[in-house]
This record gives C-alpha cells, structure tokens and sequence, in this order.
C-alpha cells in the first residue's frame, strides 16, 4: 500500500497580510465511494493503466466508520489493484495534506484492512512480483479438488467422478495434443482461444486448502456480493464449487484461471438426508453475461440430483441470479415427462375461457402431488416450482396473444394472495397509508374490520396507489415470465 502527498502548488511571495482570528471549517468528508477507484487485473502491464478493467463494488461506504465518509484528507484518491491471479491487492494512496478539523484523520491502512486483510501488500514492487511468483496459484489451491463436470471449446459436457490430478492429466493431454495439431499440422494459422476448456471442482471446506483459497476470495465476495459475511471455513459442512478456466498459451503451457465459486452448506434432513443451500455465488466481472453462472447453476442442480439429498435451495437469491437459475429449472421441467399432464391440464382450464370476467377467478396452482415429485426427482423446492410453473403455462398457450388476458388475470390474483393474503378479495379488508422514514412510498398498515357498515375507520382517500402499486408488480412479473420464455423455447414466443 503505497501513500504519497501530493506537493503543493509553488509558493509564491505575497504581501504580508494582517492576521485574522477565525475558525476553521468543520470536516464534512468525503465517501468512500467518491474517491476509491478499483480494478481487476490479471497482468503486472495491466496496473497503474487507467482503461483496465474496473469493477463496481456493492457499497465501499460501509467499510468507512458509521457515516461511511473519510475524514482529514484534502484531494484524496485511492486506487486499489486485485489481481485475479493470486487476488492479491494493493492501494495506491495520494493527497494533497491532511489536518484535523474537528473529526480527525481516519486510518486508511485499518480501513481497507477490514476489506482486505493479508491479501493487501504494502509495497507496489513486491505486488507486481505476485503475478510470476503466484502465477500458479489457483492451479495449486484446486489440485486436491474433485472434478465434477468440464466443457471443452466444442460445448460437449463430461461428467468426471474421479480425482482431480487424474482427470486433469486427461484433460491436458488433450489440449497438448490439439496444440500440436494445430501448431504443427496442415492448420498454418494457430490460434490457441479455441483450446479451452471449463471445469467445476469441488472442494470440502475444513482443509488447509479450501481454507487458504478462500481466505483470498473474501475481499471479493465482501465488495462484489450485497449483504454478504465470509463463511466458517472451520466447519466441514462447507463445500465449494470453483470455476476453472483451462487455456493453452502460445508456449504450449496450461494457464488456470479462476472464472468463479459458488459456496454450499449441507444441512441434515430428517431421518438420513441432506438439502442443498447456496449462500454465496459469483462470477467475477469480467465472465459475467457470458454463460458460466448458467453452467454453474446446471452443475449444482446435477450434484442434487446425483447425490439425491432432499431439496436444493438458495439463500436471498439476487434477481440477476433468480433469472438463471430459473432458466436451468425450466429446461429441465419441460423434459420431464411425469409433470407434462398437470400442465397440460391446466392450460385446458385456462384456454375455457374470460377468466378475467369472474369475480373470483380461480389461481393455478400445481397438484400437491406434482410438487413433491418434482421435489423428489429434480430436488427443486416448492417456492421455486410454482414460480416456474407460471412459466410453463406460458410457453403451453398458443397463441399467446388469445389468451393473454385471462393469463394476466391469474398472475395478478397470486401476486395479490401473496401481497395482501387469500382473503383480499373481501370487502372488510382495508389498508391505510401510514408515515414512514423507512420507505414513505411502500409503508402501510393491513387491517379487518369485523362491520364495515359501522366500522369508525376512515377509508384512505388514496386507495388507487395500492392498486397501482399490485399492477406494477403484476405487469414486472409478466415481464420476467416473457424474457425467461425467449431464452428457453426453441421456437419465437
């Protein structure tokens, strides 16, 4: 971490001026989001150039003291290198001065410790040696790992149930051997991005490895993943699923790169089961919006299924990550036949026709026993099931446009059954606007009179907004299930 002050502007002689008696201005600060700049980076060439690639973090004020604002500092800058080789990172420092003006000067160092701690290396010199010295770094901290799935550049997915160095051998002999066709062969043009391959390996947290690779994660998952805390790398019960990028250079020589990780806790299911709960995903910036959160999630689901534990689920999933793990959910619930019927029923109900005109039009819900066969086969939850089955009955209405009305009509009834309860088509139902710092726009209060005619509330004049906040999420949700449809029908919806 390397911090210099800026000199100041040239002195230059002036008239000797009466001194006045004053008070200085008090400190404001300045957030930690307004002056700290952070790239990843994946070469030495690549530090201190401005167009490397930069990365958004989740919130750097937090970091920062209560009001997350560093205090004492006129014209600070921080800019702040990882290297997505080792995950090593260092601060580059720079101010004009700095005084005290009433709040203190805060410790940068301490600070940016709390986000980095021994992944933060002081001198620029000894930064810029990690990208040789640890070049091999993500090879090494995977190696006592399992394969469970690689892709090769051809999009052919292989299930490996051995070790990881055996399967490893496999895999390299093939690109070596693809390198010298190429290289050597009629081919005269090489080109070694097509030698690329894939892989997912899991590791059981609780080794000195698993432990170790981690440890260097956590600023990441810290600046990159909303609302996240690291997780105990003591306890067993851990697992992780790295994403590995295998790619032969011009050398000949297999460069591993760490694309992303996924991490898992096992809990015991009543009486001999397990299920499955994702806390943490990420995909590091510079692979997002390209597939592997999608081959990740596929990998994951394939584990469940495999290793038949009760249920896979996911903690507070982000809507990004809802979205994917939804189109794998539904690739697989079209191929399953056992569920094919009760769809197929229920879009015959729907197709009978102006559910929009009954008063109490009647919400789709799957079988019971559907949900539990769908648990108990493709280990998808109930929640997420009936958030997939929207979809399913989507992608079943031909044409669209016919029955879209009568298809709106029940997506709003259960976003209103889940908002406002089953009974809020009742009339003694009422809800009441209520002043809120929190949120002003979205606070309310839900209450049932036993005898509207007599009831002394006083209705809320604006009780249009309530609805029209239901429309809003009706009409987000209809966007969502369309979007999810394009990308998984073979055919244009």
């Amino acid at each position: 971490m390397g911090q210099k002050k800026n000199p100041s502007a040239d002195p230059v002689s002036e008239p000797k001026k009466r001194r006045r008696v004053g008070f200085s201005d008090v400190d404001e600060g300045v957030e930690a989001n307004q002056c700290i700049k952070i790239y990843l980076v994946s070469s030495k060439e690549e530090v201190g150039v401005s167009d490397s690639f930069s990365i958004d973090p989740v919130d750097l004020n937090s970091f920062f003291d209560e009001d997350g604002k560093i205090y004492g500092y006129q014209g600070l800058k921080i800019t702040i290198w990882i290297s997505s080789i080792s995950f090593h990172a260092f601060a580059d420092i720079t101010f004009q001065s700095t005084s005290d003006r009433g709040k203190g000067i805060t410790d940068l160092k301490s600070a940016l410790q709390r986000i980095f701690a021994e992944t933060l290396v002081e001198n620029k010199d000894d930064f810029l040696q990690t990208f040789s010295t640890e070049k091999d770094f993500t090879r090494s901290a995977v190696s006592s790992g399992q394969i469970l799935q690689h892709k090769v550049s051809n999009g052919h997915v292989t299930h490996c149930n051995n070790n990881l160095k055996a399967a490893a051998s496999d895999l390299e002999v093939i690109l070596r051997l693809s390198f010298l066709i190429l290289a050597y062969g009629k081919n005269d043009s090489f080109c070694p991005e097509v030698l690329v391959c894939t892989v997912v390996v899991r590791m059981v947290v609780g080794n000195m490895e698993a432990g170790h690779l981690y440890s260097r994660l956590i600023p990441l998952v810290l600046l990159l993943v909303d609302g996240s805390n690291p997780i105990d790398v003591t306890d067993p019960r851990w697992e992780l699923y790295i994403l590995i990028r295998k790619k032969m250079d011009q050398q000949g020589d297999i460069q591993h790169r760490l694309l992303g990780f996924t991490a898992i806790y096992r809990f015991y299911h009543y009486p001999d089961s397990t299920r499955m709960r994702l806390s943490q995903i990420l995909i590091l910036p510079p692979y997002q919006r390209k597939g592997y959160g999608g081959f990740l999630t596929e990998v994951l689901s394939n584990v469940a299924v495999a290793e038949n534990v009760h249920d896979f689920t996911v903690e507070e999933p982000l809507d990004s990550f809802q979205h994917v793990r939804t189109c794998v959910d539904i690739q697989h619930l079209l191929a399953f036949e056992p569920i094919q019927h009760a769809i197929n029923s229920a879009v015959s109900h729907l197709k009978q026709g102006k559910l929009s005109k009954k008063i109490l039009a009647p919400r789709f819900v799957p079988p019971a026993s559907t949900v539990e066969e769908v648990r108990k086969v493709l280990k998808i939850n109930k929640k997420q099931f009936l958030q997939c089955w929207e979809i399913l009955i989507y992608l079943r209405l031909d044409p669209v446009d016919k029955y879209m009305e009568d298809y709106t009509t029940i997506i709003s009834n259960r976003v209103r059954e889940d908002i406002l309860g089953k009974d809020s088509g009742s009339t003694d139902k009422r809800i009441m606007d209520v002043p809120s710092s929190y949120d002003p726009e979205m606070s309310f209060v839900m209450f049932k009179s036993q005898n509207v005619e007599t009831s002394g509330v006083q209705m809320d004049e604006n009780q249009p907004s309530q609805e029209e906040q239901l429309k809003q999420l009706v009409d987000e949700r209809i966007k969502e299930i369309k979007l999810i449809a394009q990308k998984v029908s073979p055919l244009p919806v």
